[in-house]
């Protein structure tokens, strides 16, 4: 997850407001938003897997704050706009902080619990922390596809 991260922070690190809220088209994310999306998308598996929360029973004040950004979409393309970099980079550095406290909390045994009721079937918390992960593999490709076409 941190290598991850860093290659993320790497690709991102150097982009203006206008890199991070272009658009390729009129249903395309941008960077900014999907980076937001990274931090939204790790904040909801913290309160699921470490609050023990069932999925999507947070509070609204959660909600206010992360609902957008984890859903990107037209409400994504209106609102996450206008950031520096640095806004980016602070949510997904506070948002991972409390992923590494909550992880030296835990063992394997936390990690190999299984869930019997998610979604796509019986799964332990490795395999949703390995979907973050691989979640934000799959963002850092798009981003990196957009900002190699980002207007001179």
């Amino acid at each position: 997850m941190n290598m991850m991260r860093a290659w993320v922070i790497d690709s991102v690190k150097d982009l203006t407001v206008e890199q991070l809220d272009f658009q390729i088209d009129e249903k395309s994310n941008s960077i900014g938003a999907m980076l937001l999306h990274l931090a939204a998308t790790e904040k909801y598996y913290q309160l699921h897997t470490f609050d023990g929360l069932e999925w999507g029973t947070w509070s609204e004040d959660i909600k206010a704050e992360w609902d957008v950004p984890s859903g990107m979409g037209k409400l994504g393309r209106e609102q996450i706009v206008g950031n520096e970099v640095e806004f980016y980079l602070n949510k997904l550095e506070e948002v991972r902080e409390v992923t590494k406290k909550e992880f030296a909390k835990r063992g394997d045994k936390w990690l190999m619990e299984i869930d019997q009721d998610w979604p796509w079937g019986p799964t332990n918390n490795y395999c949703k922390w390995f979907h973050v992960c691989e979640h934000e593999s799959n963002h850092r490709g798009q981003m990196k596809f957009i900002a190699q076409r980002l207007p001179a």
